[in-house]
């Protein structure tokens, strides 16, 4: 067997020809043709108020964190079990991360442990729809609104999945979807900021013309533009955005094909579960996922560095994910980790991804089943 990746980004067919269709325009700097297609196509599909491109799903993050007024002292509850531009976006406004444990089915937020790390400092709750699979948005929603404090859906991993049949990403203040090239949809790097509270979206487009309203400009509503507001050059060129909506056109296919070879994965090893050899994702019954993330966790460390190397060993990437933040220097700086402990380190310690893209050949997924039998024979 090949060597077989654990990512590749991809391709639907019309990529090259809308890059070069943006060359070719008047315009490849940002919000172009382009990148009006792949807002619109969003807003439509999400049921969304407003959608804008940023450059990252960082660059949508910490848009939000502007568009939050998140200042020195203020307090941000999130998971330790994240990317660390989750933390950074607020941190670098000043804010104290306060982190809390993860539940160990969802690798969510536990929502249950939220309250007791509200203080007055308190302004926002972070959460992160680990695999695209949803936090439980009902009870964190309900404790914001009695506590008066702002929601941001960290969505990088949770693009047209659902929680009550509601899109990720729209059910919150603000919503951050990234497309960089371990997406579902990808140009490389990019994101976007869903601006589900109508408050944030004169703002927010303010904020992402390096704090100008450049885009009343071109519109036609002022006869020139002028510095209004913090920002910064968040905007997605057009290269990227042509490339990106050749992606999107194709998203149900590419979630029917991911969510296909993440089924497959599920049956092929329950198995194992069944044998108290491994434990595998859980999906609640309010959540339909998109086929982001095929994860399995093994009993121990030492276990999934032997697996991990099993794998290698046979020509499949898998790897292991995030480092607990508040386990980190950074994090110690300018964090504090509330309550205990008891599944985020654990977590960390005994999560192994598996490769899952939309080339993954239905003979490669096998094999990567087979191999993982083989090991546990």
């Amino acid at each position: 067997m090949q060597p077989i990746p654990f990512n590749q980004f991809a391709l639907t067919g019309n990529e090259i020809k809308y890059i070069e269709q943006a060359i070719h325009s008047d315009q490849i700097a940002g919000d172009g043709a382009f990148s009006k297609r792949c807002q619109s196509l969003l807003e439509n599909q999400l049921t969304a108020n407003k959608v804008l491109l940023t450059s990252s799903g960082t660059a949508a993050l910490e848009m939000a964190a502007i568009l939050a007024d998140i200042k020195p002292g203020d307090e941000v509850i999130m998971p330790s079990y994240t990317f660390v531009t989750t933390a950074n976006a607020f941190v670098s406004r000043g804010a104290t991360c306060v982190f809390i444990d993860i539940r160990p089915d969802t690798q969510n937020i536990n929502e249950q442990l939220i309250e007791a790390a509200i203080s007055e400092k308190t302004v926002a709750i972070v959460p992160v729809h680990y695999a695209g699979i949803s936090c439980d948005m009902n009870a964190i929603m309900g404790i914001a609104k009695k506590h008066g404090l702002l929601v941001i859906e960290d969505a990088a991993h949770g693009l047209f999945a659902n929680y009550n049949n509601q899109a990720l990403g729209t059910i919150a203040d603000i919503g951050c979807f990234s497309f960089h090239e371990t997406k579902n949809y990808s140009c490389g790097e990019g994101g976007a900021i869903v601006l589900n509270n109508k408050k944030f979206i004169e703002r927010a487009e303010i904020i992402r013309e390096k704090g100008t309203d450049r885009s009343k400009f071109f519109r036609g509503e002022v006869d020139k533009y002028s510095w209004q507001d913090l920002g910064s050059s968040f905007l997605m060129s057009e290269l990227q955005a042509a490339f990106l909506f050749a992606n999107l056109e194709q998203a149900e296919t590419i979630k029917l094909k991911r969510c296909a070879i993440w089924s497959t994965y599920f049956e092929a090893l329950r198995p194992l579960e069944k044998k108290g050899l491994i434990s595998l994702p859980v999906i609640p019954e309010s959540c339909e996922q998109n086929g982001h993330i095929f994860y399995l966790k093994t009993q121990s460390l030492e276990t999934r560095n032997q697996l991990l190397s099993y794998l290698k060993k046979n020509n499949i990437h898998a790897v292991f994910h995030y480092l607990p933040l508040h386990d980190t220097e950074m994090g110690r700086l300018h964090g504090k980790f509330i309550g205990a402990d008891q599944h985020t380190l654990e977590t960390s310690q005994r999560i192994i991804r598996l490769p899952l893209y939309f080339g993954l050949q239905s003979n490669e997924v096998d094999y990567i089943t087979q191999t993982l039998q083989s090991f546990y024979a």
